[in-house]
């Protein structure tokens, strides 16, 4: 990979409390590590932890305990457990998320979902925008109108600029949960606006996600998001083909840890999935596997 035409000045790891952190959260936690040290750009921690019925201290401190044995470090936010829930934990933010929410129903953009998980997953979609429930119907979410979405133009780790189309099943994207928590794709934006992120590294899994938030962002007026690059990186896969997830018990770095494994052996544990042979020293190193890290 070339040098981007882009100079890149922060970039974020950005973990969800939700479970012990696996052997895939390294890999983009090593890829964000070396392209922030390509472009000398700053590492923000970001914790999504909004997830409010997943979330406890045994998963943040993991988050902490991982980066260290890991020695990747990071330039901006908590780096312990008190002063993240001090300061950085996204409870701290409402106030952002709830003015975005708040611009998207003064604009009529945001409609009330009662359709539970079972029956989304038997239907084509959901059908609740032509029902027009109120906004503070009981257990509802509140969906995006994306209607009949533009062109979308997402500009990758090189400068340039790639145009395609929000896929079907994004469509009316949930922005704030059941629970009455904004969504994901809210507060990720919001938060890469309110942090001044402008490389954004995540798997290539995140393809529709990173899709759905420009989709926002534009409904939001933010221009600055315009201008956020993005780098998608192959995922690490299980034997069955499935990618690695904390809810499909994925091994954890904990748990490695714990055997008595080194930083250096779960690098060459990533490498070795990855399909290349041989010893794995550091995260730059595993980094390079996938990219030239001198290119």
């Amino acid at each position: 990979m070339s040098q981007p035409s882009a100079y890149y000045t922060k970039t974020r790891i950005a973990p969800t409390p939700s479970g012990f952190l696996h052997l895939g959260n390294v890999l983009s936690f090593a890829v964000t590590a070396s392209l922030a040290k390509k472009n000398n750009a700053k590492i923000l921690l970001r914790i999504d932890d909004l997830d409010r019925a997943r979330v406890n201290k045994q998963y943040l401190q993991d988050v902490f305990d991982t980066l260290n044995f890991l020695e990747i470090a990071w330039d901006e936010g908590p780096h312990d457990l008190k002063s993240f829930e001090e300061s950085y934990s996204q409870l701290h933010r409402m106030d952002n998320y709830r003015s975005a929410l708040q611009q998207l129903t003064d604009k009529g953009l945001v409609f009330a979902c009662t359709c539970s998980r079972s029956q989304l997953s038997n239907a084509d979609n959901c059908t609740c925008f032509n029902k027009q429930l109120p906004l503070n119907t009981n257990d509802a979410s509140w969906r995006l109108h994306t209607g009949d979405t533009k062109t979308i133009a997402v500009k990758n780790y090189d400068g340039q600029l790639m145009y395609t189309e929000l896929p079907n099943d994004m469509h009316n994207f949930v922005v704030r949960k059941k629970d009455g928590f904004p969504a994901y794709q809210l507060t990720s934006v919001m938060d890469d606006i309110f942090y001044g992120v402008d490389l954004v590294v995540r798997g290539e899994d995140l393809w529709p996600s990173t899709l759905a938030q420009h989709v926002l962002a534009s409904t939001l007026e933010n221009n600055r998001f315009r201008e956020v690059a993005f780098y998608h990186h192959p995922l690490l896969m299980e034997l069955s083909g499935n990618k690695l997830s904390k809810s499909a018990g994925a091994a954890s770095v904990k748990y490695l840890r714990e055997q008595g494994k080194k930083a250096a052996d779960v690098y060459s544990i990533i490498a070795g999935m990855l399909g290349f042979e041989g010893p794995v020293h550091n995260w730059e190193q595993l980094a390079g596997l996938i990219y030239p890290v001198n290119g």
